[in-house]
């Protein structure tokens, strides 16, 4: 990192709000208090605070929205660098990241399923009603 001392020695832990704010997953350290909070964030699989110390190897999982990101801690700082900085402080899990794709394939999936094309129109209500009535027991 940069020389003004923004990385940590490697036993020296920092909050965890700090951390995410660092790491880029959120963009405010509120936001990502208000995460924490909320229990969209866990570290080692345990509700945690903002200020709970966060030291190397320790596994973050953070939900947001429908995505669910498994982190292992590789590096700490308290200074919020470029992304290319930030993506070395953590390694996401290859299961994590098998997830998130899936996840990424149901949704465009999803999204082009045909919509109905609304209301059906009386000669529909009347074929379906013709449907409705031969189909019953």
């Amino acid at each position: 990192m940069s020389s003004r001392g923004s990385e940590h020695a490697a036993d020296t832990p920092i909050r965890l709000d700090k951390w995410l704010w660092a790491a880029r997953m959120f963009k405010t350290r509120a936001l990502a208090t208000t995460a924490v909070h909320g229990g969209k964030v866990h570290v080692n699989g345990a509700r945690v605070k903002p200020a709970h110390p966060i030291r190397i190897s320790d596994i973050v999982a953070i939900q947001r929205g429908s995505d669910e990101l498994t982190l292992v801690v590789q590096a700490v700082s308290t200074h919020r660098g470029p992304a290319t900085i930030a993506a070395t402080l953590y390694d996401e899990t290859t299961e994590s990241r098998a997830a998130r794709t899936r996840r990424a394939v149901d949704r465009a999936a999803f999204a082009q399923t045909p919509h109905s094309q609304g209301r059906p129109s009386k000669k529909d209500r009347r074929a379906l009603t013709r449907f409705n009535r031969s189909t019953h027991f």
